[in-house]
């Protein structure tokens, strides 16, 4: 996934009402730049440390910048929650994922149930629901998922258990947005709801796909498929 503009290096200055963050450009001027991630970004925020951000035009939008990146430990970190369904449709539409090609037809934000999906893919053998989590919390070489409550999340594990049910394959897509570690789980301390209906979706055949990215100020690409421990 390209970056549309070529985005504006900064400084953070600090997060503030979960959605918004002031950042000193590199001219010196302060903006207010919109933060799409509304979980608690713990292991992802430092006071101080560079940032990238992508200019918006749009005359209704009050914030005129939006987040996309983070430098930590030497490297960057996407917090742009919005950039991994669009990296996760390209990729399945391009065949990209190993385990997730081959498929004729694919669309975003599909409907099933009374939930909605990031994904959806067919071909003439079978139908495919895939939901795509962000993923940019890090403790010693595990990426974890979530970093705050998440209740829809937990709807959308239930769900892919009922998609899985009725014959369907089902996906859980984790789209781990730095470098920085090796192995995917999920976060017991913060969710262990989450957690233990994550193992219950494992067991009902849903499908767990931890896909680490290379996360830059030009792009952001799938490297490698990471091992998961439930």
């Amino acid at each position: 996934m390209k970056f549309e503009k070529e985005l504006v290096h900064g400084k953070l200055i600090k997060r503030y009402k979960r959605f918004l963050t002031d950042v000193e450009l590199d001219t010196g001027e302060i903006v207010v730049a919109h933060c799409t991630n509304s979980g608690s970004m713990k292991s992802c925020l430092e006071n101080g440390a560079e940032v990238y951000l992508t200019p918006v035009d749009d005359p209704k939008r009050k914030t005129k910048f939006t987040w996309e990146m983070i430098k930590i430990n030497n490297d960057w970190v996407g917090i742009n929650t919005g950039n991994p369904n669009k990296l996760a449709y390209e990729a399945i539409l391009n065949q990209q994922i190993s385990g997730l090609n081959g498929y004729t037809t694919v669309k975003r934000e599909v409907k099933f149930g009374d939930s909605r999906f990031d994904v959806y893919a067919e071909n003439e053998n079978e139908k495919c629901f895939v939901e795509v989590k962000n993923v940019s919390m890090k403790e010693n070489e595990y990426a974890l998922f979530p970093d705050a409550v998440t209740t829809r999340g937990q709807k959308h594990l239930k769900t892919l258990i009922d998609v899985k049910k009725q014959g369907m394959r089902a996906v859980m897509l984790y789209i781990i947005q730095r470098s920085d570690v090796r192995i995917f789980a999920p976060a017991k301390e913060i969710d262990p709801n989450y957690a233990s209906l994550l193992k219950k979706a494992a067991g009902a055949g849903v499908e767990i796909f931890p896909m680490q990215a290379s996360v830059t100020p030009e792009q952001i690409t799938l490297v490698r498929k990471l091992p998961f421990q439930l």
